[in-house]
């Protein structure tokens, strides 16, 4: 029953779970959609929170880096569009933000809890997860392991 409460992240080199999010602007986004692209997700706890925003303010910084590898970028945590909206519009980041309201991608991809478990996955352009990290690795790191 609470074996969320200790699961790791999904593996390196396994299928990424299916999923379709709204972004704050309510436009859709799924998974299936991105095949062909690398991908990038950082689930993180909270917008405009200390540790959240230099984490997502480091991967607006080294934007150039993540479209030189053919990469895409999305933040996600259960917060609302509202909270999204003027967090990405007050420090300028150049990814949407998604919305993951009861954490049902959350679930699939191990992150759930009652505050979200701040991970980071890459998946490769075949939608196999080529990186998957708890905590907040550089984007350089992160990048370095794009198809």
């Amino acid at each position: 029953m609470l074996s969320w409460l200790f699961s790791d992240p999904l593996p390196a080199g396994s299928q990424a779970p299916l999923f379709e999010l709204p972004d704050e602007d309510g436009r859709g986004v799924s998974l299936a959609s991105l095949r062909g692209k690398n991908v990038v997700l950082v689930w993180y706890p909270g917008d405009d929170t200390t540790v959240c925003r230099k984490q997502l303010c480091e991967f607006r910084d080294n934007w150039a880096a993540a479209a030189q590898r053919n990469t895409v970028v999305y933040g996600i945590n259960p917060q609302g569009a509202e909270s999204h909206a003027k967090f990405r519009r007050k420090f300028d980041l150049p990814f949407p933000l998604l919305v993951d309201k009861d954490q049902k991608v959350g679930t699939l991809y191990h992150t759930k809890g009652l505050i979200v478990k701040r991970t980071v996955y890459l998946i490769g352009p075949d939608s196999v997860i080529r990186y998957s990290r708890r905590g907040k690795p550089s984007p350089a790191e992160v990048f370095a392991t794009a198809a």
